[in-house]
């Protein structure tokens, strides 16, 4: 099965790190299946970037980030994004995103310093809930150093209750949207 991915809107100034070129033809590489980033992803099928530099403290007593710090990348493209395109209001908006699951699959090692091109798309978005799906890549290099997801839960502020996905953010996410489509 291949997945086509949307193009993303006219992008907005970036909050930390360099906003990388959206991509016009992006191509679905070798995906097996919807709700699954392989590490042989291509970046061009994410199509939301962003150049996060790796700092002195990322680094461990191995000499390499710490496995911590690829979830720090993961939540930062993802924030970035929904703060710059879709309006995201961490400070007083009435609807905010927790994190409900996480999963990184390490497939190689980065350093400091290094620039982590962190890539972007929605693999599934609901009613109040959103899996988003990241690869990490060393300068466009392939395959993907990790790949990942994050669903985050809307809820409201005050009460944690579920909320629906506000439209401004949901108008966001829906361009980072993939969809399946059958194998030519």
């Amino acid at each position: 099965m291949l997945f086509p991915v949307a193009a993303p809107g006219e992008a907005g100034p970036a909050r930390r790190g360099k906003r990388l070129a959206p991509t016009d033809t992006p191509e679905a590489g070798n995906m097996a299946r919807a709700g699954y980033l392989a590490p042989r992803e291509r970046p061009r099928c994410l199509p939301h970037g962003l150049e996060i530099p790796t700092r002195w403290k990322d680094n461990d007593v191995y000499g390499h980030v710490n496995n911590v710090e690829y979830l720090s990348y993961f939540d930062t493209v993802i924030n970035s994004y929904l703060i710059t395109e879709g309006g995201l209001d961490i400070h007083a908006g009435e609807v905010i995103g927790v994190c409900a699951e996480s999963h990184c699959e390490y497939n190689a090692a980065f350093t400091f310093p290094e620039t982590v091109e962190a890539r972007l798309r929605v693999g599934r978005l609901g009613r109040s809930s959103v899996r988003s799906e990241i690869g990490l890549f060393r300068g466009g290099e392939e395959p993907a150093a990790a790949t990942g997801w994050f669903v985050h839960v809307f809820v409201e502020r005050q009460s944690r209750q579920p909320a629906e996905i506000p439209g401004p953010l949901r108008s966001a996410l829906e361009r980072l949207v993939v969809s399946e489509t059958p194998a030519a």
